[in-house]
């Protein structure tokens, strides 16, 4: 087969092409089918017009439009549109059910629905974008946020199957109405490549060998900000010597708030702020920690998303603590392969955490026992093994 992903905005430096399409167009490609990659690169408007190579993949990054967003949105949905046709496929995915891609797939969807031959179109949802979901996140206009929401709940109905990211994802497209068989959970997984080099970091930020350090690699918005103050606090209350390294970037400010907090509540010392690291540093980061701490308020958008960093630092063999919260439950066997914790209980993370950090042995039978249960249950080419079938049965 030949395939097009859509994708919902370019490579860099959004992660959902690099950690979810990416991976799954390798996958395929290595069972001898073809992918192209259709981007509006509008987060990476360099890169417009160019084509490029992935891991193998052909990556299109259309032409951008206007920099108005009202004028630019019906040329880039048809430009879109044009450069997915004109690879002649087999099949569409469109990845996000919103957006210029969105757009696109929708036009598609009509203009076969009026009698026109097209490719059958899939659809892949990693987040719940309407009430409740990612649009109460973003910056959105009204106007956006309505259209987004209509987006995801119509191209759920007609589309030919749709991928799920998450178990709660898989239950709110069902009521939805859309038929069981109709839709596939196509959860965020890994491959299985060697942890990273964690000394080198270590030594990059002038911290010793011995130094404890606890792992936040995160975008900020899945949590209480003072609840993550306070666990921290509560970490260095009880370890000293602790180094909090994290690894990330917040959207609004979230950096200045924890610096502050670090200050007045007395773990400023102990506070290492990489920012946003590159990709390909990222495993090294990552294999610095001694344990990885991973806060989940019980939110919608929590439950729903599918939170590719936790499969990050799981693959890199650091044992975690997270809160017991949607897909951590999946990716997480209790006290097996990682730490899960009540998200109500503030205390409850700190004092795992500690315990993990006084605990040598168990920290290491953690992590080679996380990283082995998720590799063999959450790699990509079994799934992609079930996503061959998934687009034969909806063809």
């Amino acid at each position: 087969m030949k395939i097009v992903f859509l994708a919902p905005f370019g490579i860099r430096p959004k992660g959902t092409v690099i950690a979810r399409m990416i991976p799954l167009a390798v996958e395929l490609q290595a069972l001898g089918h073809e992918v192209v990659i259709v981007a509006p690169p509008y987060t990476n408007p360099e890169d417009s017009g160019k084509t490029e190579n992935a891991r193998g993949v052909r990556l299109r990054n259309i032409f951008l439009g206007p920099n108005n967003k009202v004028l630019a949105t019906p040329v880039l949905t048809w430009r879109m549109f044009r450069a997915a046709l004109a690879e002649n496929p087999d099949l569409i995915h469109l990845f996000k059910p919103k957006g210029y891609g969105g757009l696109a797939a929708m036009l598609m969807i009509m203009l076969q629905r009026c009698g026109l031959r097209m490719p059958p179109l899939f659809v892949d949802s990693d987040d719940w974008e309407g009430k409740g979901g990612m649009n109460d996140l973003q910056s959105y206009s009204s106007a956006e946020k309505r259209l987004f929401s209509y987006q995801e709940q119509w191209l759920s109905r007609h589309a030919a199957g749709i991928t799920v990211a998450s178990r709660e994802l898989q239950m709110l497209t069902a009521r939805l109405g859309v038929a069981v068989e109709k839709i596939l959970y196509l959860p965020n997984c890994v491959e299985d490549f060697p942890s990273g080099d964690g000394l080198r970091i270590r030594q990059k930020l002038s911290i010793g060998v011995d130094i404890p350090v606890v792992l936040l690699y995160t975008r900020f918005f899945e949590f209480s900000q003072e609840r993550l103050h306070r666990v921290l606090a509560g970490i260095r209350e009880r370890i000293p010597d602790v180094r909090f390294l994290i690894v990330g970037k917040g959207r609004f400010g979230e950096e200045e708030l924890l610096l502050a907090a670090s200050r007045e509540m007395g773990f400023a010392e102990s506070l290492i702020m990489a920012g946003w690291v590159e990709p390909v540093e990222i495993p090294d980061y990552l294999a610095a920690a001694d344990v990885a701490i991973y806060p989940l308020d019980d939110t919608l958008v929590n439950r729903a998303k599918c939170p590719a960093k936790l499969t990050e630092i799981i693959r890199a063999g650091v044992p975690v603590v997270a809160d017991a919260v949607g897909q951590a439950l999946e990716y997480i066997d209790a006290d097996y392969s990682g730490i899960l914790c009540d998200p109500d209980d503030r205390q409850g993370m700190v004092e795992r955490t500690v315990e993990l950090l006084q605990d040598p042995a168990r920290r290491k039978n953690l992590g080679f026992v996380g990283r082995r249960y998720l590799v063999e249950n959450f790699g990509w080419r079994q799934y992609v093994g079930r996503l061959v079938g998934f687009y034969q049965n909806g063809d």
